[in-house]
């Protein structure tokens, strides 16, 4: 996979390609990854990317050429990219997305600072995708959150597939609770079952976990479910054993 960031503060991003798997994935050569810094593609002495925007705004507007003398370059070197501008006004991601962005072998992040990129640029733009109803300062985190969440479907990026397998999101669900050693700690003990050896049980007990976190904690994506026959006896174990306990 070929990712590329357009940036005013590429600098950034070596807090992302620095550690933990990612580095791997890039020194392994599983992952391209360049951020560029879009000055180089300005044309005056001084570098200047951004300037006042017409009909007398309050901000600084990011000028649309240095975009379009990249975006060119890059077709001419490779083929057509996939393009996403991070932007508050984008469409909301969340894992569904993440896996489609995966599925790109060329993606290019258009990272906005300021009152964000000249509208001409959107023409050279694919996806606008946001994170959150909220405003940062430039598009540069959103850009690493995205990616950091991406390269998890990359085949060899995480080792243990079954971990991206059973994250939260990955089938609508959230992840049930997780323990290490000690068994005890302040008189807080490790569930029995996950101390017993008995996979099926403690499968069972994970899927029943999974299913009551989602409930409590996320009821919106419980009622986006599907519900299969086998979840639908997770359920009503759930609910079983909530009644007697109550007892």
């Amino acid at each position: 996979m070929n990712i590329k960031v357009v940036s005013i503060f590429p600098e950034m991003f070596s807090s992302l390609t620095s550690f933990g798997v990612i580095r791997k994935a890039i020194e392994n050569s599983i992952v391209d990854f360049e951020a560029i810094n879009l000055r180089d593609y300005t044309n005056d002495k001084h570098k200047v990317t951004d300037k006042p925007g017409y009909g007398g705004n309050n901000g600084m507007v990011m000028l649309a050429d240095p975009f379009f003398q990249f975006y060119d370059d890059y077709c001419s070197k490779y083929e057509k990219p996939y393009v996403v501008m991070t932007s508050p006004q984008g469409r909301k991601f969340d894992n569904n997305v993440s896996k489609t962005l995966a599925s790109k072998k060329n993606i290019v992040f258009f990272c906005g600072r300021y009152e964000g990129p000249d509208e001409r640029v959107m023409s050279i733009v694919d996806d606008e995708i946001s994170i959150g109803d909220f405003v940062v300062t430039g598009g540069e985190l959103p850009a690493m959150i995205m990616i950091d969440s991406l390269l998890r479907f990359i085949p060899g990026v995480v080792g243990d597939k079954n971990s991206v397998i059973n994250d939260s999101f990955y089938n609508g669900l959230l992840d049930y609770p997780h323990y290490t050693k000690p068994a005890e700690l302040r008189n807080l003990k490790v569930p029995e079952v996950l101390l017993s050896g008995n996979h099926s049980n403690i499968e069972k007990y994970r899927k029943k976990e999974s299913f009551l976190r989602t409930i409590l904690k996320r009821p919106d994506l419980f009622l986006k479910r599907d519900l299969q026959k086998e979840d639908k006896k997770i359920i009503v174990e759930i609910i079983k054993e909530l009644y007697e306990s109550a007892q």
